[in-house]
């Protein structure tokens, strides 16, 4: 079984980092937990309602890098479930150095195969599926597993099987909390 990856928040606990890194970008005196919700459908839906401009957004992904490469751990248990798949292939939108920055400091990087950053390797943002389509050229994709409808609109699009992780309000073939469960529940359900 080949997967692809979102990275944030679904191989690692990053939405701290995201949130500190939002809240930083502005004099507003902004509810964390708010701000969370409104990350968790995207962030160019969090700037504009917001007031931000996108004109910061370079501003924003330096602090959330900043704060995540210090902060952000992996989930629970996911070490246990990428070595027991055959390929795992990322697609994020964070940037390349800072992805494999967390991939190395938590000895996490050999299980992956290909890691493609969305900007920087010149695809259009999620929820388009250009990244997608790229990664199928060279590795054949099973599932794919994100946290947030962004990440697996490209997949349904391509008749690819989906995982929602810590979130049960998008659409998915298999929801999951934790991935404590993920080898019994999602890969016998996709095998």
């Amino acid at each position: 079984m080949n997967i692809l990856w979102d990275f944030d928040g679904t191989l690692f606990d990053t939405y701290p980092a995201l949130v500190e890194g939002f809240v930083k970008l502005t004099p507003q005196k902004l509810d964390r937990n708010e701000v969370l919700k409104w990350l968790k459908k995207d962030s160019k839906t969090a700037f504009k309602h917001y007031g931000i401009s996108e004109d910061l957004r370079e501003k924003y992904e330096e602090l959330y890098n900043y704060y995540s490469n210090r902060n952000s751990k992996p989930f629970d248990y996911i070490e246990k479930v990428l070595s027991a798949v055959d390929g795992n292939i990322i697609v994020t939108h964070r940037d390349k150095e800072s992805t494999i920055y967390l991939l190395e400091k938590f000895d996490l990087k050999k299980y992956f195969k290909d890691i493609v950053s969305v900007e920087e390797d010149g695809f259009i943002r999620k929820p388009h599926s250009s990244a997608y389509q790229h990664v199928l050229k060279s590795h054949k994709i099973d599932l794919v597993v994100g946290d947030r409808e962004l990440d697996l609109i490209p997949a349904r699009e391509l008749k690819i099987k989906t995982v929602a992780f810590q979130n049960k309000g998008i659409e998915a073939d298999s929801h999951i909390e934790s991935y404590k469960d993920f080898i019994s529940v999602v890969m016998n359900e996709h095998v």
